[in-house]
Parts: C-alpha cells; sequence; structure tokens
C-alpha cells in the first residue's frame, strides 16, 4: 500500500506539476493548478459539502504521480492517487474523484446537449474512456454511491477552464483539507 500523502506532499505535487499545460490532444486553455482551484471555486459557489470541495481540488491529482506516456491509452489518473488519499480522506472524497470520469461517459448518454459542451481533449480522452455508457452501465452507475456527486463533479471540472480566472489560493483549500483530515 502506497504511503498516505501528506497535506505538504500535495502542496509539494501541486508546486512540482501544478504549472504544467498538457500537450497534444490533452491540450486545456488553464494549468492543472488553475483547473484545481477553479473547480474547488465553483464547488464553493455551488455551496458543495466540504468534502466534495476537496474531491474539486484533488480529482486530477493522479496525472502527478504517474507519467503521461503518449495520447494512445488512458492513463486512469482517476484511480491513480486514491490509494495515496485514502488514509487521509474518506469516501465522501474518494469517491467522487474515482467516479468523475464514469460521471463524463454519463453525463455523454444522459443529456443530449452534453457532449457539445466538451473540450477537444476532453472528446479525445472520453474516446479512450469508453464512450457513452450503455444504457446498463447508466443504471449501475445512478445506484452507485456518490455518483451524483461525481456528476456536480464533472461539471464543475468542465467548467474550471477559464484563463485567468481569479481564485483563492492553494493555502486556503489545503487548510480545508487540513480540516476534513482532522475531523
Amino acid at each position: 500500500m502506497p504511503r498516505t500523502l501528506s497535506l505538504a506532499d500535495i502542496e509539494a505535487l501541486f508546486a512540482e506539476h501544478g504549472t504544467v499545460l498538457y500537450d497534444g490532444s490533452r491540450r486545456e486553455s488553464v494549468t492543472a493548478l488553475a483547473h484545481a482551484l477553479q473547480c474547488a471555486q465553483l464547488a464553493e459557489w455551488a455551496h458543495a459539502d466540504d468534502p466534495l470541495v476537496a474531491a474539486a481540488l484533488l480529482h486530477d491529482l493522479g496525472h502527478f504521480l504517474t507519467p503521461i506516456d503518449g495520447d494512445e491509452d488512458d492513463d486512469c489518473h482517476e484511480t491513480i492517487a486514491l490509494p495515496y488519499l485514502a488514509g487521509g480522506f474518506g469516501p465522501e472524497v474518494l469517491e467522487p474523484i474515482r467516479l468523475h470520469v464514469a460521471a463524463k461517459r454519463y453525463l455523454v448518454a444522459t443529456d443530449a446537449d452534453y457532449f457539445a459542451s466538451l473540450s477537444p481533449a476532453s472528446v479525445h480522452s472520453l474516446t479512450l474512456q469508453g464512450g457513452p455508457m450503455t444504457a446498463f452501465e447508466v443504471a449501475e452507475f445512478e445506484a452507485t454511491p456518490f455518483a451524483m456527486d461525481a456528476v456536480q463533479l464533472r461539471r464543475w471540472d468542465d467548467l474550471a477552464k477559464t484563463p485567468g480566472q481569479a481564485t483563492p489560493p492553494l493555502a486556503y483549500y489545503i487548510a480545508l483539507l487540513g480540516e476534513l483530515q482532522a475531523a
């Protein structure tokens, strides 16, 4: 079992990898840190509870823990960070992170307008992640605990790509993570 990431480890990962812009078909208009901060801010603006705000901040942390080997294979970033976070956070944080990729597949299958809202990078990764869910997969997903939290997280994930958007600093959200771990 991997060592649990401390708050200092999480801060260090964002410091080391947060200024990265994804290249090629994964290109987005903001850095990984800006994306995470915007996603957490959108969760707060929606009055999400603290665990879901934490999930919004940490949902792409798996990208920092595994090298990206081209665009041919899905990197499974939604599960990579979970063992490193499990010692500090419960399922109300971990499950929306784990399910946020499936939530994209769910939304494409259930919301006729959703696909048109995806960035080119998200369209590309959707193909690698299995495309729209089948009716059976939709029913199975809807019955999964924290699935609707993951859908909310996915919607914020899609919106958190505004260059120059002012957000609270990372330290603000690190404090929130600390409060969750202390609870």
